[in-house]
């Protein structure tokens, strides 16, 4: 049975591209939709640009109401029937209700070696602790923030002179290897941990 995945993203969507281009050929699973909180993300247009449905929940007029918020995001979501629910590069921080509904079905992927560094300003803050290594993390949701079984990791080495923009982007090469892996095996059933160099 083809699982069906919906995509939340914020911004430019390059983990939600490598994604969607995955999901291919004899893979589990299949896009059904690339959802954003910021209707002007670049990330949509690229989705649709893929021939996968978008849409756009704007967290703005919600003014801080994140219940009111999570209950118009959960109608579109339910519009289109994931199975499985990636958290790609969204930038809001979701409640336990609603990480409730998902759970188990939902995955998320983090900038650091979990369980260091949950939040935000990852690659500074592993530069700032004298790290020899960095990373990202693939991760099953739950209510705590950036918490949850490790699905995958993937490393790599803080080089001398690393700035945080420089470390972001090597992490974000393997990022972008990682959660297509992960996603695969999510899909067919298998949690088994990935763990890449």
């Amino acid at each position: 049975m083809t699982r069906r995945v919906a995509i939340l993203i914020s911004g430019g969507g390059s983990n939600m591209v490598k994604l969607a281009e995955s999901m291919t050929g004899d893979h589990p699973a299949r896009p059904v939709l690339v959802l954003s909180n910021d209707p002007a993300a670049g990330g949509l247009a690229k989705a649709a640009s893929m021939g996968i449905p978008t849409a756009s929940v704007d967290h703005r007029p919600f003014k801080g109401d994140r219940a009111a918020f999570e209950t118009a995001l959960q109608a579109v979501l339910a519009e289109a029937a994931p199975d499985i629910v990636c958290l790609a590069g969204f930038m809001r921080i979701l409640t336990p209700d609603f990480v409730g509904r998902w759970q188990g079905r939902m995955l998320n992927i983090h900038p650091s070696l979990l369980p260091k560094y949950k939040g935000l300003h990852t690659h500074q803050r592993a530069l700032e602790a004298g790290d020899a290594e960095h990373g990202c993390t693939v991760h099953e949701v739950t209510p705590a923030l950036d918490d949850g079984p490790i699905l995958g990791q993937a490393r790599v080495p803080v080089l001398p002179g690393d700035t945080p923009e420089t470390l972001a982007d090597r992490v974000l090469v393997q990022e972008h290897r990682l959660y297509p892996a992960v996603l695969r095996r999510y899909a067919a059933g298998d949690r088994t941990r990935i763990d890449l160099g």
